[in-house]
């Protein structure tokens, strides 16, 4: 499994989770290789998600580029790596 760690700008809260829910996870369920993902506000500013994949190649071809927006977002850095462990 492989994961893409994303560090987002918030700039709108409530429109940042009706643009997830509207748009990103109907998209992010039908990606192939999708196996899940976690969206967390840090902060009213500062968003992290976690999105898992099958492979590697899975998880960059359903990357965003980085500094994307959406809405209520800006996206800053993109990582991808290796899973390791999970409970």
């Amino acid at each position: 499994m492989h994961a893409i760690v994303i560090h987002a700008k918030i700039t709108d809260l409530s429109e940042a989770k009706r643009g997830l829910d509207e748009q990103v996870l109907p998209t992010m369920k039908g990606a192939p290789g999708f196996l899940g993902a976690y969206f967390v506000a840090v902060d009213d500013t500062h968003g992290v998600s976690v999105e898992v994949f099958e492979t590697e190649e899975q998880a960059r071809a359903a990357a965003p580029p980085e500094g994307a927006e959406a809405p209520g977002v800006t996206l800053g850095t993109l990582q991808f790596g290796e899973v390791i462990g999970s409970a």
